[in-house]
């Protein structure tokens, strides 16, 4: 007569009361949490120099921006008070206007015809338009140089405000191109179509159905030339002669030490920049709140 022997239950490895270790806990917790140290590890390595500048706006000190002296706020009441920053500065704020201005203008319509018209030369030129933006600012800027000097300067330009200007535009354009361009292949060309079969002109079109639909491409492209123009040192350093704009001012300055003041002006027109890019987002979720 056969005996059946029972085995004993295994012991079941996913059962319900199963905990992680504390390793494994704390491995699951960074991984679900990795992309937020990454996001504010970047935030606080952008913004650094940023709380640096408004920090030693404050210092009391009259040659350098290194060592903390004590705390004033004689540099906000009258930032203009060292020579030369706000010439510097009102001429970077005329030459990033005009060439912000003439840029969008000229870079505006080079995007419409490249996307919506054929021409001998279209590919090359879609190609060639990202030239200015992969070349590097000292070849690009070394070149102008030798144009300006060779060139220009038998017509009586000489290295001044205008060839900063002149500069400033050749490199907006291709940004400008390449913003609105997006903006305008991302539309319905049959939007112009029906408003064409409505009896529209083509200026009437143009004007009442294609800019109002590209505008904010147009704006954007333009607070991304301003801020290029504005910002730029090493191509205005080639071509600038004795003009001197704010990034110029600031190189030469320091040398000897960065005035605090500097430093003010630094930090309101970033604040300023700030704000023009939070009223732009709130202006456009009003036009889309308005639109639903």
């Amino acid at each position: 007569m056969s005996t059946v022997q029972s085995t004993p239950p295994t012991q079941s490895t996913s059962s319900a009361g199963y905990k992680p270790s504390f390793l494994k806990r704390s491995q699951l917790w960074l991984a679900s949490h990795f992309s937020i140290f990454a996001a504010v590890a970047v935030l606080l390595y952008l913004f650094l120099p940023v709380a640096y500048v408004f920090v030693f706006s404050f210092n009391d000190h009259g040659k350098t921006n290194i060592v903390w002296r004590s705390f004033t706020w004689k540099h906000w009441q009258d930032p203009c008070r060292v020579p030369g920053a706000c010439d510097s500065l009102v001429v970077s704020l005329e030459v990033a206007i005009i060439a912000t201005v003439v840029s969008c203008i000229i870079g505006t319509l080079m995007a419409l015809a490249l996307v919506r018209y054929q021409f001998r030369g279209k590919d090359a030129s879609n190609m060639l338009i990202f030239v200015p933006m992969a070349t590097p600012e000292i070849v690009m800027g070394a070149s102008l140089l030798t144009i300006f000097v060779q060139g220009f300067a038998n017509i009586g330009l000489d290295l001044g405000f205008w060839t900063i200007v002149i500069a400033h535009i050749m490199f907006c354009i291709s940004f400008v191109v390449v913003t609105v361009r997006a903006r305008i292949l991302s539309l319905d060309p049959k939007i112009e179509e029906a408003a064409q079969d409505l009896y529209a002109g083509p200026l009437g079109t143009f004007w009442r159905v294609t800019f109002p639909l590209i505008l904010p491409g147009v704006l954007g492209a333009a607070m991304l030339a301003f801020s290029l123009s504005f910002d730029d040192f090493i191509i205005t350093n080639f071509v600038s002669g004795n003009e001197s704009t704010f990034p110029k001012f600031v190189y030469v300055s320091a040398k000897r030490g960065i005035p605090a003041e500097a430093n003010v002006i630094g930090f309101s027109m970033f604040v300023i920049a700030v704000l023009l890019v939070v009223g732009s987002q709130g202006i456009s979720a009003w036009r889309k709140s308005k639109t639903a």
